[in-house]
Order: structure tokens, then sequence, then C-alpha cells
């Protein structure tokens, strides 16, 4: 692995220290001003910017009462850091859903500027609570999007 693909790496590891810390200020210093956020096949849209990422995000995990990360492979090649994991949602209401993704992200000059993110958006719908899944379709007609 070269130089790029080492500190590439690097950028993302952290990202996700953070991230599963819903570390939200530190979150939001890993991204570019035009950075680009989105759940492939759930919004064509997703989110542009740090503020609008977060803001995003905060939706489904937010209030989440354990939040934890299962790393599988990490693959960075360029400025593509690649990454198979395993998130465990769980909720203050019992449920408990191990949500698969593989998770792409693209770093330029220690940023990250594109993150898409493939899951099968389904499994977490047919596990979520009903309040999760009000709380999300709130949260999407806020900012003027279908929920998922």
């Amino acid at each position: 692995m070269g130089t790029r693909e080492a500190q590439n790496r690097q950028v993302v590891e952290r990202y996700w220290e953070a991230h599963f810390l819903r570390d939200w200020d530190r979150m939001m210093t890993f991204f570019s001003a035009d950075a680009h956020y989105t759940d492939v096949g759930v919004d064509g849209q997703g989110a542009r910017g740090p503020q609008q990422i977060i803001d995003r995000l905060k939706i489904g995990i937010e209030p989440l009462s354990g939040y934890y990360h299962h790393p599988r492979h990490l693959v960075a090649e360029g400025d593509l850091v690649i990454l198979e994991h395993v998130e465990e949602w769980q909720f203050h209401t019992g449920e408990r859903i191990l949500h698969p993704f593989v998770t792409v992200m693209e770093v330029r000059d220690g940023r990250i500027v594109r993150w898409h993110d493939y899951s099968n958006i389904g499994h977490l719908v047919d596990h979520a609570p009903k309040w999760w899944l009000e709380r999300i379709a709130q949260g999407y007609a806020a900012v003027g999007r279908p929920a998922p």
C-alpha cells in the first residue's frame, strides 16, 4: 500500500472512531465543504457539506441507546477507501439490529469528499421499532425528502 492509500485509510479509520462515539463536532471535521453523503438506493439527493451530513446522521443514530461497530474488511486504493462492516443498533425499547453495510468513501487532501453507503434498507425497516421509523419519516419530511 502506498503512502496516499495509507493516509486515506487512517482518515477513514479516525472518522469511524468519532462516528461510533457520536462525537458530532469531531465528525464534521473529516468532511470537505462540498462532501456528499447518501444511502444509495434510498435517497438520490443525499446530504451535502459537513452540517447537512451530520444533521442527517443524527436523525437515525442519535436516539439509539447503543451503537456499536463491527468492522470486517477495509481496502484502500488511490482516493477510495472501502469498508465492509456491521453496525449494531440498540433501541431503548429492546430491539437490536445487526445491519451490514459496504461503505465507499473518497478522500482527497485528508478530507472525505464522497461517502456512499450500500445496505439492505429493508432489513433495517423490517426490524426497527415503529417510533424510530416515525422519527425517520418526520426528519426526512423536515428536509423535504421522502422517507426510506
